[in-house]
């Protein structure tokens, strides 16, 4: 799907960096969002074809006072 070039990465300037935002602003949301989920799991080390759910142990849920 995506692969990540390491050789890629380089300083650039403002105007280049510009350039780039403009670059994902023409893309679909759909495929933006695509390229934003399949880097987060690379961050984390997910699966990115699985279903991720939320840890509920982590939270418990109460009524608000009104």
């Amino acid at each position: 799907m995506y692969r990540l070039d390491r050789q890629a990465f380089t300083i650039q300037t403002f105007e280049s960096a510009a350039n780039q935002r403009a670059y994902w602003l023409s893309k679909p949301p759909r495929e933006r969002l695509a390229a934003s989920w399949y880097l987060t799991c690379c961050a984390w080390n997910l699966n990115v074809d699985e279903v991720h759910r939320l840890d509920r142990t982590c939270f418990s849920i109460r009524n608000r006072e009104e």
